[in-house]
């Protein structure tokens, strides 16, 4: 037996409980793994709440790092001992132990921190994709992040100016937006007192961004178009602020033929060298000190719901994980 957080009814923090699970033995491309830091991630709040449905009761959690404790048959790629890390379905991390795929964890190299592997797999394998494959930033470019105080903006502020970007960030206030500048965000937009349209068009002289990448959503969208410079490119990769509206594609053309896509981190790390090449890179960043990760918050794997409470009152900073 092993202890888990379950879900029984979807609803506020206190609905997680800690209780005895049996796990029994990996199968067939199978490794059994024991915890050793689990990540947490808002989107954890939305299947607790129920906006992302699934059948109860349920394990909530896509990223932990941990140690193998036994493979099962056909796992020649992991050994007993290794120290791994992942983000990846299906949810079940809340949990001390737990069986999951083989080809979806990560070997973790020893400079890496556990409690820093479960921090940053998700965030930044997200941020991975996006500014290297989304739209793989070059120097010399000039894009335009929302939310730059987030977890995934402070990092992307970071892995963009390490690539030779200028970096505009929107934030909603002077602290984040002290934040995003400690973080190599050059030029900071307070949404909630700014045009954010205006002051790009101000900061690149009215040339525009060559991308936008915005996780906000309704409130953002159709105002981030007119950012981007002709041939630019939209990068719609969250809806924190509701989905927005649909558009007649032709306004993509009319505002300078420019391209629109809605990626989503799961597609890009689908198959397995994918997401070992997606880590690697991740790995680099971090252990090179382009990438610097602040692991603000931590609780024990009981104290989940407070851990959510913090979250959803954005009493955080930086990471927080659970820890075993």
């Amino acid at each position: 037996m092993t202890k888990a957080i379950r879900v029984h009814n979807t609803g506020g923090p206190e609905v997680m409980i800690l209780e005895d699970v049996e796990i029994g033995q990996p199968g067939a491309g199978e490794v059994h793994v024991r915890h050793t830091a689990i990540g947490l991630n808002f989107i954890d709040v939305y299947f607790r709440t129920g906006s992302y449905p699934v059948q109860t009761p349920f394990t909530p959690g896509f990223v932990a790092a941990g140690v193998v404790e036994a493979v099962g048959d056909g796992v020649d790629n992991l050994s007993v001992g290794d120290r791994i890390a992942y983000a990846a379905p299906p949810i079940g991390a809340y949990a001390e132990e737990r069986l999951i795929a083989a080809d979806r964890v990560v070997k973790l190299p020893d400079e890496i921190a556990d409690r820093v592997g479960a921090a940053i797999m998700l965030k930044g394998m997200t941020t991975e994709y996006l500014l290297r494959r989304t739209y793989a930033i070059s120097a010399g470019d000039t894009i335009l992040f929302h939310a730059a105080a987030g977890g995934v903006g402070l990092m992307a502020c970071q892995w963009a100016s390490h690539l030779g970007a200028t970096v505009i960030g929107t934030v909603g206030s002077e602290e984040k937006a002290d934040l995003a500048r400690a973080h190599g965000c050059h030029h900071t937009i307070i949404y909630t007192r700014e045009d954010f349209v205006e002051q790009v068009n101000q900061i690149t002289d009215g040339k525009g961004v060559n991308v936008v990448y915005d996780s906000v959503g309704k409130d953002t969208f159709l105002k981030g178009l007119d950012c981007l410079q002709p041939l630019g490119t939209m990068v719609l990769f969250g809806a924190s602020s509701g989905t927005p509206d649909p558009i007649d594609p032709a306004l993509l053309q009319a505002k300078g033929s420019l391209f629109l896509t809605r990626p989503s981190l799961f597609n890009y790390i689908a198959e397995q060298e994918s997401l070992t090449q997606s880590a690697l890179e991740l790995f680099d960043v971090i252990s090179t000190g382009a990438v610097q990760v602040e692991v603000n918050q931590e609780h024990t794997l009981g104290d989940a719901a407070e851990s959510h409470r913090e979250l959803e009152g954005r009493r955080t900073t930086g990471a927080t994980v659970l820890i075993p």
